[in-house]
C-alpha cells in the first residue's frame, strides 16, 4: 500500500526460513528479492544480499541431508535442486560439502545469483581446487578472475605446488591455461614478487622468460662487481635455460609446428647471441672482481654497468675493463671483445678512456692505448690520431713534456699541426707547417701567422712572415 520496495521484507523472511532450517521455503522468498548479477565475470562476490545468505549458511555446519529437506518441498523446487546439483556435479568435491545439505543451498544460491568469482572463491575456501578450475574453464572466466580468486589465494597459501600440479592433471600441455598463466606472471612482475614469478615460469617451461628473470636476479641491487662476482650461479642458470630453449626448438624443427602459444619465443641465431654475452659477462665479471679485490679498481659510478643493458651501458662496460686493470693492455682484450660483440663505436670508447686517463695523470696508459688500437688490426688510419685530438681539450692539465710526447706520437702532420693549434703552440705549429709540400706550407704557414696576430705573439708572426 505504502508503495515501499517489499525486497528487504522478503530477504528478512528469507533469512528466517533459513535460521529455522526451513531451506526450501527459504529459497522461494529469496526468488523474490535475489537477482543474478548482470556480468557473471565482474571482479566482486555479488549482491550484499547473497553474500549474507552465504555467509551465514557457511557457519551454519548442520549435518542434515537433502533428502529428509526436500520432503516438504514442491515439485518445482525439487526439478530446481536437481538442476543445480547436476550443473556443479562434474565439479563436487568429495567429502562433507558432497554430503552436507548447506554446502549444497550454499552452491544453489552461487549458482542462482553469484558471480564466478564468488563460485570459485567458495570453491577454494573449501579446499576444492580443482573444482575452481574447472569453472574456471567451463565458463571461460577472464584472467583477472583466476589471478583474484584462484592464484593469490593460492600462494598466500602456501599451495603453488598444489596449483601447478592440478593445472598440468587437467592439461598436461598447459595450453588451456596460457592466458591465465601469462597473466599471473604480469601480475608477479607488477608486484615485484620475482621468487615467485621464476618458480612459475619454471613450471611453465618458458625458459626464455626465465632466463630473462634470471638477468634481474644477477644485476638488480648490486653496487659492485665483488657483489657481482658472488652472484655468477645467476649467470650459470641464464644459460642452462637458454640451452635447453635451443634443443626444444632443434627438436621442434624436425615435426610438424607445435604450438607454444604462451612461451616466449625467439630464433635460434638470437639464442646463441645470448649465450656468448652470457659467456662475456662471466668474464667481464671474473676480470672486475679480481681488480676491485686487488684494490686496482679506480672507477665509481651510480650505477653498475653490465652486458645486459642498452649500449651506452655496454660502452660503460669496455671502458671500465680497460680503465681498472694493472695497465690498460690488461683488460684490453676483453675490452676489444665487447667492441666487436656489440659493434660498439671504437674511437669513441677509446677517447672516453683516453679523457679518463688525462683525469687520472697516466699519460703514459694513453700512448700503451694507442699502441693496444694501432696492434689491434681493424683501427682506420686516424683512429689514434683522433683519440688523441679528444682529449687535448684537457690540455691545460697535461704536463709540457707529455703533451709533446702525445703529439709527436700522431701520424699525421696535418693532425700534430692541428693539435698544436688547439694547444696553442704555434711556433711548433710553423715548424711542422714548413716540412710540408711547398703550396699546402704556404696554406699552413699563412694560418698560422693569422693566428699569432689574433693572439698578439709578434716572434711567431715574425719569423711565419719572414718564410713567406
Amino acid at each position: 500500500k505504502s508503495g515501499l520496495d517489499p525486497g528487504g521484507a522478503w530477504h528478512a523472511w528469507g533469512m528466517a526460513c533459513l535460521k529455522a532450517g526451513n531451506l526450501s521455503s527459504a529459497r522461494e522468498k529469496f526468488n523474490r528479492c535475489l537477482k543474478p548479477p548482470m556480468d557473471l565475470n565482474q571482479l566482486n562476490h555479488g549482491s550484499r544480499l547473497v553474500q549474507d545468505v552465504i555467509q551465514y549458511l557457511e557457519s551454519t555446519v548442520k549435518p542434515i541431508l537433502i533428502a529428509d529437506d526436500d520432503y516438504f518441498a514442491t515439485l518445482r523446487e525439487l526439478e530446481a535442486t536437481l538442476r543445480t546439483r547436476s550443473l556443479s556435479l562434474e565439479m563436487m568435491c568429495e567429502g562433507k560439502i558432497q554430503h552436507n545439505s548447506y554446502y549444497q543451498e550454499c552452491l544453489f544460491y552461487l549458482h542462482s545469483y553469484g558471480t564466478n568469482l564468488a563460485i570459485i572463491s567458495f570453491y577454494m575456501r573449501h579446499d576444492c581446487m580443482r573444482e575452481a578450475l574447472l569453472h574456471l574453464l567451463n565458463k571461460e572466466s577472464p584472467s583477472e578472475v583466476f589471478i583474484e580468486g584462484i592464484f593469490i589465494p593460492s600462494y598466500e597459501s602456501g599451495k603453488l605446488h598444489m596449483l601447478e600440479n592440478l593445472l598440468e592433471t587437467i592439461d598436461p600441455g598447459l595450453e588451456s591455461w596460457g592466458v591465465y598463466l601469462i597473466a599471473a606472471c604480469k601480475y608477479l612482475q607488477r608486484k615485484n614478487y620475482y621468487h615467485i614469478l621464476y618458480e612459475l615460469q619454471q613450471f611453465m617451461k618458458d625458459h626464455v622468460r626465465a632466463a630473462m628473470t634470471c638477468i634481474r636476479f644477477f644485476t638488480h641491487g648490486a653496487k659492485s662487481y665483488t657483489e657481482l662476482g658472488g652472484k655468477q650461479t645467476w649467470l650459470l642458470k641464464i644459460k642452462d635455460h637458454l640451452k635447453v630453449y635451443l634443443q626444444e626448438l632443434s627438436r621442434s624443427s624436425g615435426r610438424k609446428k607445435v604450438a607454444f602459444t604462451f612461451r616466449k619465443k625467439m630464433s635460434a641465431t638470437d639464442v646463441s647471441r645470448h649465450i656468448n654475452t652470457v659467456d662475456l659477462q662471466m668474464e667481464v665479471t671474473k676480470f672486475l672482481h679480481r681488480c676491485e679485490s686487488s684494490g686496482t679498481s679506480q672507477m665509481t659510478g651510480s650505477s653498475l654497468p653490465t652486458l645486459f643493458g642498452n649500449n651506452n651501458m655496454k660502452t660503460d662496460v669496455a671502458c671500465k675493463v680497460m680503465l681498472e686493470g694493472k695497465n690498460i693492455e690488461e683488460g684490453f682484450g676483453i675490452a676489444f671483445r665487447v667492441l666487436q660483440d656489440f659493434q660498439l663505436e671504437a674511437t669513441e670508447v677509446y677517447s672516453k678512456v683516453a679523457k679518463q686517463l688525462v683525469k687520472q695523470q697516466k699519460y703514459g696508459e694513453i700512448r700503451q692505448l694507442l699502441k693496444c688500437v694501432n696492434e689491434s688490426g681493424v683501427a682506420a688510419k686516424n683512429d689514434g690520431d683522433n683519440i688523441i685530438l679528444n682529449c687535448l681539450n684537457e690540455f691545460k692539465n697535461i704536463p709540457a713534456e707529455d703533451l709533446d710526447n702525445l703529439i709527436q706520437d700522431m701520424d699525421s702532420d696535418e693532425n700534430k699541426i692541428q693539435a698544436y693549434v688547439m694547444c696553442n703552440k704555434l711556433r711548433s705549429a710553423y715548424l711542422v707547417s714548413v716540412r710540408q709540400e711547398k703550396s699546402r706550407a704556404v696554406q699552413l704557414v699563412q694560418h698560422v701567422r693569422q693566428l699569432a696576430e689574433n693572439s698578439g705573439d709578434d716572434v711567431v708572426k715574425a719569423i711565419c712572415a719572414q718564410w713567406l
